[in-house]
C-alpha cells in the first residue's frame, strides 16, 4: 500500500542523504571497490555511477532485489503491528517496550523524516547536475 512504500522510499532516502554527506566529506571504505580502482578515488554523488564497472551496478540491483523479494517485507502471522514493519518476529531493540503514544509519535517521527530526506536527496542530485 501507500504507507508501505512512503515508509521503504523514507528509509532508502534517509541512507542516501547520510551516504551523500559521508561521501562528500571524503570518508571513504579503506581498499578497493573493483580490481584497481579504489574507494579513496570514488567521487560523491551521481559520478560515482560512471567509475563503478557494470558489473558492480549489477551486483547492486541483484542485491536490492533479493533484499526487496525476501527480506525487506511484511510477514503475515509473525507479529508486526503496522505497515512497514519489517521485525518479522526476529528484531527488536526495545520497541516492544514502548508505549502506544510512544510508537505512534516514533512512526510519525520516521514517516516526516523520510519525507524530508526524500527532498533533501532530490535537492541534493538536482545542485550536483547544475553545478556540473
Amino acid at each position: 500500500g501507500r504507507r508501505h512504500d512512503v515508509a521503504k522510499h523514507g528509509r532508502i532516502c534517509m541512507l542516501a542523504v547520510l551516504g551523500h554527506i559521508v561521501t562528500a566529506a571524503g570518508i571513504r571504505l579503506p581498499g578497493d571497490i573493483a580490481y584497481g580502482i579504489p574507494f579513496a578515488d570514488m567521487p560523491a554523488g551521481l559520478e560515482a555511477l560512471s567509475v563503478v564497472p557494470a558489473g558492480g551496478l549489477l551486483q547492486i540491483v541483484l542485491f536490492v532485489g533479493a533484499l526487496e523479494l525476501f527480506v525487506m517485507k511484511d510477514i503475515p502471522g509473525t507479529g508486526n503491528e503496522f505497515v512497514g514493519d519489517f521485525r518479522n518476529g526476529y528484531i527488536d531493540f526495545g520497541w516492544d517496550t514502548l508505549s502506544a503514544d510512544a510508537k505512534l509519535q516514533k512512526r510519525a517521527i520516521e514517516l516526516n523524516n523520510g519525507r524530508a530526506a526524500q527532498m533533501g536527496i532530490l535537492a541534493l542530485m538536482v545542485h550536483e547536475k547544475l553545478d556540473g
